[in-house]
Order: structure tokens, then C-alpha cells, then sequence
């Protein structure tokens, strides 16, 4: 189309360009908002196609973290010892780190005295372990 017959062309000299008056089409209300405006909203279809991680956060992860992702209780140690177990100068030895368990955890009692092979424990499977006689002996934990 040749430039004189242009609508553009046509509207030069008139003070809004057939968008009506006092200014529709200047202002950035004819656009939806200035900005990131309405992505929860009004834009939300254009937010989920072109930028579908927009929202949220990145996780926080420490690369030195260790996390527990399966842990017993001392009152499962007789159950466990029934099976896992081997005899070392009449005290039973655990290794939990070749089983997979990575944490001991004081919930109930022992009567029988272990040798327990594990990567953490807490303070009061510590405490009871070693009123009954029996060990813990740490191991390196791998941080998976």
C-alpha cells in the first residue's frame, strides 16, 4: 500500500488519531498495566506460557547439609539384632550403616548391651546405649 494512503497518514493534523477522546491510547492503561503488571491476573495465560518459573523462590540447599533419610529407634534394635547381627566378646555388633540407616534415635528401651556402628545418634539413644552397657562407634556419613 503506498504511504499516502495510510490510515497514519491520514490522521496527521488530528490531536488523538481516531482512539477517541482525551488521550485512550497514550497512557499505560491501553496496555494493561506499566511493567510486570498483572501476571497473577489479567496476563496470567502469557505468564504461564512464556515464563512458567516466574513465581517462587529458588530453593535454599546447603551442599555440606546431611539429611537424615532413614533413622530407628532403640526399641527396634532386639528385632533388628535378630537378623543383622553378629557376636563380638558377648555383646551383639549393628553395623545400621551398611543397612541403609543413617540416625539412632532414643525412643524406648534396651535391655541387652549392643555395639552399634552408625553415623549419627542423639543424645538420648547415646545416654541409654551406654547405661545398658553397650557402644556407639560413628562411621563416615555420605552426603547423598
Amino acid at each position: 500500500m503506498a504511504t499516502r494512503l495510510r490510515k497514519s497518514r491520514r490522521h496527521r493534523g488530528s490531536r488523538y488519531c481516531g482512539w477517541g477522546q482525551i488521550g485512550q491510547h497514550r497512557q499505560s492503561g491501553s496496555r494493561g498495566g506499566i511493567g510486570g503488571a498483572g501476571k497473577h491476573k489479567h496476563f496470567w495465560i502469557r505468564t504461564v506460557i512464556e515464563e512458567p518459573n516466574h513465581f517462587g523462590h529458588d530453593t535454599l540447599n546447603s551442599y555440606s547439609r546431611f539429611l537424615v533419610k532413614k533413622w530407628i529407634n532403640l526399641r527396634d534394635l532386639a528385632t533388628l539384632s535378630l537378623r543383622f547381627s553378629s557376636k563380638n566378646d558377648e555383646k551383639t555388633v549393628l553395623d545400621l550403616g551398611s543397612l541403609g540407616i543413617q540416625k539412632l534415635l532414643g525412643g524406648g528401651n534396651i535391655s541387652e548391651s549392643y555395639v552399634i556402628k552408625v553415623a549419627q545418634a542423639s543424645a538420648g539413644a547415646k545416654k541409654k546405649v551406654e547405661s545398658a552397657g553397650g557402644s556407639i562407634i560413628p562411621i563416615e556419613h555420605s552426603t547423598e
